[in-house]
């Protein structure tokens, strides 16, 4: 584009040049900042020092955004950025308030000298408050909890170049740039801020985002979400204080100290609970250790049923009243100090009554107490010599049948993880799927069925190995789980998705690794399914389409992949992928994907499969295929589009 075609690009929106600036009113700024306030909120809590606590976090970063409009009309640095057109660079209103917000962000993690006015944003902010109550976004998986700890450790200029590359997809140049606009370590005296930006970019560059998932992905996260919040009771008893005479205040404040355990973590009769906001009989019945219910040891042989609800009361340490007293109460009221974790679509609240005990003893270096409301799978675990630092875990089961209630994670370390196992499971084993052929090691398991620890997949960064549970019941049925970061590992099968079978170690050979795309999403089931085979057209073998699909305990937010394996390829490729669709499951078994295939000789081709019901297959350009699976000759680079024609004259576009 010409100068002068530029200038009239940025006339017609309501923008002059100036120089090397670009003129912004106020009312420009405004539109882009309400259009864009979710994600200068998120930019503003990520970058925010950590020190801070979440929920100040999350009041300084709406705050900040708030004040980020200029009083009058005002200019901005046109940015490299704005050379993309697909960015929200483009807009010089959008450019001017996140220089504002990013600057007031770094001010705040800024120390605050004795002698030195401080500046605004190193003040908790007057405004927005909310009384009463502690807000947090709410928690995310263990990728989102491994990138927060390395956030943590970063200084503000790399936190905030870090988030800029990942959230707001800037190249190196382009972040230097906002930095200097922002003025990134402009007090120093040396002339070394150019070297400050480098050593930013080189801190933030260094830290690589955990799991499989990009920078990206994980930055726009609930985790990291401060408009997306939950919200927790503070002060309650001081509240109800009001305006009590003097004497009769510092009387109830001696009271709510001795209460509380204060100072200290304490080891009062609720640990680690915040303080109690409920007196009613149904709430209290709720909290009694006493009415917990417990299945009689031989129940799940006369019962109809075989799930959470008639796993009898196992553990050392189920009738320590104090533990189960402190574990139903940190269930109820998390304090400050308790990590809540929950699989999506799990809700966090107190027992609706009296719920079931399952287990409680020590595991590894931990109290752990195991608990069931007919809905959710509770685990509390509390340190050895104390409550601070205490965690507690939910997990969605709800309509759990035999093969989804084998097994719950009773405690994780190193990297290895170890399993409570159903009272109907007569043995235990440990299976890689990567190598079907190999005998499963037996796993050694205590009297009360706990296991002994093996390594687990779930955080594992590289997929060299892919570790399975193998539970056999007392009717000699075998079953796979494997863990996902979640309490209950999910049951892998094979076959059609609407008539599945049990999984065998040859099922998952050369697709396990694919079941690090379901990690933390409250999977239930994942099912596989080779679903066609073509032969190539250079007369290299036979390939296969194998599709796996992820069912969650909430109904929703299935997700597929359809993967193609060539052959003498020890893992397969994937070809496409979907979430929320019914392709390749119980209600929609039919499913199509295709590749770019390049032969032993050079030539390209576009390959395609479907399923048994594809009557025909059809390719852009006009050229068609009978049968479920296609072969025609293409060019590298090629983006084809593909449909197929099922048996019932329906069409069926690919998987995405």
């Amino acid at each position: 584009m010409s100068s002068s075609q530029s200038t009239k690009a940025l006339a017609s929106t309501g923008f002059t040049p100036t120089g090397s600036a670009t003129v912004v009113d106020v009312e420009q700024v405004e539109a882009a900042l309400v259009e864009h306030y979710p994600r200068l909120v998120r930019l503003a809590y990520l970058v925010l020092p950590p020190g801070l606590g979440r929920n100040r976090r999350v009041l300084t970063a709406h705050a900040l955004v708030q004040r980020a409009l200029p009083r009058s009309r005002t200019t901005t640095p046109v940015l490299p950025e704005q050379r993309n057109p697909a960015s929200r660079g483009t807009d010089p209103g959008y450019a001017y308030v996140r220089c504002q917000v990013l600057r007031a962000a770094l001010d705040a993690g800024r120390p605050l000298l004795r002698l030195a006015r401080p500046r605004r944003a190193q003040l908790p902010p007057l405004l927005p408050q909310v009384w009463g109550l502690r807000l947090f976004p709410r928690s995310g998986g263990a990728d989102e909890l491994a990138l927060d700890q390395r956030l943590s450790a970063l200084p503000g200029p790399a936190r905030a170049a870090y988030v800029l590359r990942g959230l707001e997809r800037l190249t190196d140049d382009e972040v230097r740039r906002v930095l200097e606009a922002v003025g990134v370590d402009t007090d120093r005296q040396d002339g070394a801020h150019a070297e400050a930006i480098d050593a930013a970019l080189a801190e933030a560059g260094a830290q690589t985002p955990p799991g499989v998932r990009s920078p990206a992905a994980l930055l726009e996260s609930p985790e990291f979400d401060p408009c997306l919040l939950r919200a927790r009771p503070t002060d309650l008893m001081r509240r109800r204080q009001h305006l009590k005479a003097l004497g009769i205040a510092a009387v109830a404040a001696l009271v709510c100290g001795a209460l509380l355990g204060m100072p200290g973590d304490g080891w009062g009769p609720d640990g680690a609970a915040a303080p109690p906001y409920a007196k009613n009989p149904a709430a209290e019945a709720a909290l009694d250790p006493a009415r917990l219910t417990r299945a009689a040891p031989a129940a799940w042989k006369e019962s109809a049923r075989t799930d959470f609800s008639v796993w009898p009361a196992r553990g050392e340490l189920a009738d320590d009243e104090g533990l189960l007293r402190r574990a139903l109460a940190v269930w109820a009221r998390p304090g400050k100090s308790v990590r809540v974790s929950a699989t999506p679509g799990t809700v966090t609240g107190a027992p609706p009554g009296p719920a079931r005990l399952l287990f409680a003893g020590p595991v590894d270096s931990a109290r752990v107490v195991l608990l069931y409301d007919g809905l959710r799978v509770v685990r509390y675990a509390e340190p050895l010599d104390g409550t601070s630092g205490a965690a507690l875990d939910f997990a969605r089961v709800d309509g759990a049948g035999t093969a989804d209630a084998g097994a719950v994670v009773v405690g994780r370390a190193d990297g290895n993880v170890r399993y409570l196992t159903a009272p109907w499971v007569r043995e235990a084993a440990v299976q890689d799927l990567l190598e079907p052929t190999a005998t499963p090691s037996a796993l050694r398991r205590t009297a009360d069925g706990v296991t002994a620890p093996f390594a687990s997949p779930a955080l594992a960064r590289a997929c060299t190995s892919w570790n399975t549970l193998r539970l056999r019941d007392r009717e000699g049925a075998a079953r796979l789980a494997t863990d996902l970061g979640e309490l209950v590992p999910a049951h892998l099968t094979a076959g059609r998705p609407d008539a599945p079978r049990e999984a065998t170690p040859a099922d998952w050979s050369r697709t396990a690794c694919s079941l690090a795309a379901a990690r933390s999403h409250g999977v239930r089931t994942v099912n596989a399914w080779s679903y066609a085979a073509q032969a190539l057209p250079d007369g290299s073998g036979e390939a296969k389409w194998v599709c796996t699909r992820a069912e969650t305990w909430r109904g929703g937010g299935g997700r597929a992949l359809a993967q193609f394996l060539a052959p003498g390829a020890r893992t397969a490729a994937v070809a496409a992928k979907a979430e929320g669709e019914p392709a390749c499951g119980v209600r929609e078994p039919s499913v199509l994907a295709g590749v770019l295939w390049k032969s032993a000789t050079g030539s390209w081709y576009v390959l395609a499969g479907g399923s048994k019901d594809v009557a025909s297959l059809a390719v852009s350009g006009g050229q068609r295929s009978p049968g479920n699976t296609l072969a025609v000759r293409s060019s590298q680079g090629a983006r084809p589009t593909l449909t197929g024609r099922l048996d019932d004259g329906r069409t069926l576009r690919t998987l995405r």
